[in-house]
């Protein structure tokens, strides 16, 4: 493959990241095919471009390391009607950049719900109470950003005492084993 053909291939993948996993819809097929393989028969560019959105959809949805993709392409490149091994490297170059952008691309669409953007705390000294045997005890105050992707932060405040704060280590320690013992017997 020819370097031109490369660049063209690398464009090509970038336009399917940009549709796929950015979802920017100013990205056409006929764009891509107009401006990166002008040469190729419609039927022709198809058939390219559904095997290489079907190949990085692989790649991306397994997270490959560069163990796994090298393993995977050498593969598809033995494969009866798979890819050229100059259309692997492209594909470990192109994988090797946007890697990082396309995880977090998919970890951001599968949150239904607000995250956890930050957590701050620290312990105060009561002292003031409306009961005499509660100033000088300690309180940790705890606060939690909370938020979705391109949305204003909420922000939530909480207020433990001594017995809060042991009952809610004892609930961490819980799901810490909870989590542990799950990752064992997988």
């Amino acid at each position: 493959m020819a370097e031109r053909d490369g660049r063209s291939l690398s464009g090509l993948l970038g336009g399917i990241a940009q549709q796929v996993y950015f979802h920017n819809t100013d990205i056409t097929e006929q764009q891509l095919k107009h401006q990166l393989f002008p040469d190729l028969s419609q039927e022709d560019f198809r058939a390219l471009l559904e095997k290489m959105t079907g190949i990085l959809r692989s790649i991306a949805s397994a997270d490959m390391d560069f163990n796994q993709l090298e393993a995977f392409l050498t593969a598809q490149t033995k494969k009866q009607k798979g890819i050229a091994p100059e259309q692997a490297t492209v594909l470990t170059k192109f994988w090797k950049n946007h890697k990082v952008k396309i995880r977090e691309s998919l970890i951001n669409q599968s949150k239904w719900e607000n995250c956890l953007r930050n957590l701050s705390w620290r312990v105060d000294l009561k002292t003031q109470s409306k009961r005499l045997d509660q100033i000088n005890t300690p309180v940790a105050i705890v606060e939690l950003e909370l938020g979705k992707n391109d949305q204003e932060s909420e922000f939530l405040c909480l207020e433990l005492n001594e017995s809060k704060v042991n009952q809610l280590l004892k609930k961490l320690t819980e799901i810490e084993e909870s989590i542990s013992a799950l990752s064992y017997t997988s």
